[in-house]
């Protein structure tokens, strides 16, 4: 089901940018708008990895400078026949955790330093499930093409506005043909929201995908519980320096937030932490007979 609703959102969001692009240049202008939006997919998918860890400020490690959390991961990969990530440690107190990378085989897992003292080993051990769920169900890419079409919505949105404000640039009549005012103006305060709501949608449910996916391939779903617990208190108390639009990456917002209410809460990067609690406490009730071991 979740599968199924990200394929919704993505088309929703490719099929507003076309509009956007339509209202600026008819037929012209919706392909020319395809062209730049496949242009920055093509930037970030080749540099996602780079872009997020140089943003987020962390730093490449080798096996020397954490034994333990290489070991961590070296066997969760064999598990799941991952390639071993690159692994990056980000110099903030606020235990936090995002994957990033165009695919399995250019993957990055970058983790706090807080983070590896704040969790015990079955906690550490269940985000950093969760991060390679993301990175096997290819959630990195999705993310990627999300973020840049939004990104695109705007741009574009931008140029819409600049083209009004300037005698409109149609070079006939028959430019001007099918192309309504008040839907232009429509389209320039609905689009960025309508996108941006659409990109935080599809994050929110790939964070569940990756909650259900780590779990089973540690069998502790409680561990992760647990540790989604520890991260939501540790946020709403120790600031992390991050920029917002990478916040989504993160296993929990590292801005914090979670307990946005009404009309906020469609703001949210990530799902309610109850809820993601609530659901992993199920899969551990279900799986009681032997499918997954208590925290």
């Amino acid at each position: 089901m979740n599968t199924l609703k990200t394929g919704v959102l993505m088309a929703a969001l490719f099929g507003l940018f076309m509009l956007v692009g339509q209202l600026i240049g008819g037929q012209n202008g919706m392909m020319l708008g395809f062209m730049l939006a496949l242009g920055m997919n093509f930037f970030a998918y080749w540099f996602s990895d780079k872009l997020a860890s140089a943003m987020s400020g962390a730093r490449e490690i080798d096996e020397s400078q954490s034994p333990g959390l290489f070991g961590i991961i070296r066997r969760l990969t064999q598990q799941t026949g991952l390639p071993m990530p690159r692994i990056y440690v980000i110099p903030s107190a606020q235990p936090n955790a995002f994957a990033t990378g165009r695919n399995p085989e250019h993957a990055a897992v970058a983790v706090t330093a807080g983070i590896l003292q704040a969790l015990t080993d079955n906690e550490l051990e269940a985000v950093l499930a969760h991060e390679l769920a993301h990175v096997k169900h290819r959630d990195i890419l999705i993310s990627t093409v999300a973020a840049t079409a939004a990104g695109a919505i705007s741009f574009l949105v931008q140029m819409l506005q600049f083209r009004m404000l300037f005698g409109g640039g149609y070079q006939d009549d028959r430019d001007r043909e099918g192309v309504n005012p008040l839907g232009v103006l429509l389209a320039i305060i609905v689009a960025p929201i309508a996108a941006l709501l659409i990109q935080l949608a599809i994050s929110r449910t790939r964070e569940f995908d990756a909650d259900r996916g780590g779990s089973e391939i540690t069998h502790n779903p409680l561990a992760l519980a647990s540790a989604l617990r520890k991260i939501e208190r540790y946020a709403e108390q120790i600031p992390m320096n991050v920029n917002p639009s990478t916040a989504h990456m993160y296993i929990a917002n590292p801005l914090g937030g979670d307990r946005l209410e009404g009309i906020a809460k469609l703001f949210r990067t990530h799902p309610p932490t109850e809820e993601r609690i609530a659901r992993l406490e199920e899969m551990a009730g279900h799986g009681r007979e032997g499918q997954f071991r208590a925290a």
